[in-house]
């Protein structure tokens, strides 16, 4: 079973979807993570300011944020494999 391990910066919730500005990206990437889920995936999400065990406890996490800090967030684990960092892929789109 394939496990994604999302990262995210700092958010009150994890849809992003509060404050005066809303980020398009982050409600499409919620809808994204829950078809992966209902596909098998499991998904597990972090938010630094509500989860901050999870970063702690994950090595490769706590590398990266300490090298390059929480700029790099988020951060996407496939299968304890970092895959993606300050992007948040969803259908339709690409870092390049």
């Amino acid at each position: 079973m394939k496990t994604i391990d999302i990262f995210d910066p700092p958010m009150c919730c994890s849809t992003g979807v509060c404050g005066p500005s809303i980020d398009p990206v982050l409600p499409r990437f919620v809808a994204d993570l829950h078809w992966l889920a209902n596909q098998g995936v499991q998904v597990n999400r972090y938010n630094l300011a509500q989860v901050t065990q999870a970063f702690a406890a994950n090595q490769q996490v706590k590398t990266v944020l300490a090298t390059d800090g929480n700029g790099c967030l988020p951060l996407i684990l496939v299968n304890d494999r970092l895959q993606a960092r300050v992007f948040v892929p969803t259908a339709g789109n690409s870092p390049n």
